[in-house]
């Protein structure tokens, strides 16, 4: 637990809302045109593309695995944490095991008559939004991917990256940036093996964790990089984060850069597409415009708009977000319930965890 004043904990809890609720609205935001190409963007919803976020017949906007996958890694770095004051945490198992219980909401229509913690008993959490291959695949096979023993060696698919925003939601200094950034690429290897889909993931925790100590998004960037380039295999990462930032230097923000960028079907464009759009409208205000910039190309939109989503929303903080697309987003109270779970778990854990004795409710609530 970190000991912070108030002024302080509120700033850290309005960044992590921010991320978490920034990357489900542009999850949402995207998630209508993920396998359409720009042409057919523009010939579905006009010249100027997608302008405003789609909702269903409940007059909510959906999300997709992208979120699911990122509500779940929160679950199991709380577990880690309420379980390391006992001196028996291992997170990269218990974000496995967190994994596992999202694998079941892809595999059950329903929650189980008995779930194992409050997320996995949330019923809209069981609806089946185009999950990764890979995901499925490094989670439904056997033990647990490692980076000695990766699953899916050759996958860099962007499914490291768009549920990695969590691992840098800890509060200074907890942990620093090269210790999210380690955690994160070691977690990624649990589904995906090749050098850049992990280094990607672990250069965007780095990113995030650097946003919530109040730094712009530029020094982010540079911190993620310097980190870069100490690991084997950073090569496509460190080119796809520096094209983002020349591509930032170069001009007005389109969707022609973004094509140019990649289509973000793989880590490091989807990273680097995230970073380029959010730094091409970096002011509070403009963050509507980033998130519809992030989502208007030909590739998958839903990825980049989660990723833009989440580093706006640590950067500038909850209060940044449009107001009507948070209203509709589907979730929002599990997520906002989620989101001050984790700032109190790490600024009031001693309030929360009890003694050594009989469980509190905050151990029933995310049991170990």
């Amino acid at each position: 637990m970190i000991k912070m004043d108030r002024a302080s904990q509120e700033r850290f809890r309005s960044r992590v809302r921010g991320c978490l609720l920034g990357g489900a609205v542009g999850d949402a935001l995207g998630a209508p045109v993920e396998f359409l190409s720009l042409d057919r963007i523009h010939a579905r919803y006009g010249p100027d593309g997608l302008t405003d976020i789609v909702t269903g017949g409940d007059g909510t906007s959906p999300v997709t695995d992208d979120t699911q996958m990122t509500l779940f890694t929160v679950d199991g770095l709380i577990r880690a944490s309420v379980r390391s004051d006992r001196g028996v945490s291992h997170p990269p198992s218990m974000v496995h095991r967190a994994y596992l219980r999202w694998l079941d909401t892809q595999r059950l229509p329903a929650p189980p008559a008995d779930p194992n913690g409050w997320l996995a008993a949330q019923p809209w959490l069981y609806a089946r939004r185009a999950p990764g291959n890979a995901c499925l695949s490094g989670l439904g096979s056997p033990g647990m991917g490692t980076p000695e023993q990766p699953k899916n060696p050759d996958s860099k698919g962007c499914g490291t990256v768009m549920r990695s925003a969590p691992f840098g939601l800890y509060p200074q200094p907890w942990l620093t940036a090269e210790k999210v950034f380690d955690l994160s690429a070691e977690c990624a290897t649990q589904t995906h093996g090749h050098p850049t889909g992990y280094l990607a993931a672990g250069a965007f925790a780095a990113i995030v964790r650097t946003l919530v100590d109040g730094r712009d998004l530029r020094a982010a960037v540079t911190v993620a990089l310097d980190l870069l380039a100490t690991r084997t295999g950073h090569e496509e990462t460190t080119a796809a984060l520096h094209a983002a930032l020349a591509a930032a230097d170069g001009g007005p923000p389109s969707p022609d850069v973004i094509e140019r960028l990649g289509g973000a079907w793989i880590a490091e464009e989807a990273l680097a597409i995230g970073v380029y759009c959010a730094l091409s409208h970096p002011d509070p205000g403009e963050v509507r415009q980033a998130l519809l910039l992030s989502v208007n190309h030909s590739g998958d939109s839903d990825s980049t708009g989660s990723v833009c989503g989440n580093l706006l929303g640590a950067w500038h903080g909850e209060t940044a977000l449009p107001p009507d697309w948070v209203a509709v987003v589907e979730g929002r109270g599990t997520i906002l319930e989620l989101a001050d779970d984790w700032a109190m778990e790490q600024t009031q854990s001693a309030h929360l965890h009890g003694d050594h004795g009989p469980y509190t409710e905050w151990i029933r609530r995310y049991p170990a």
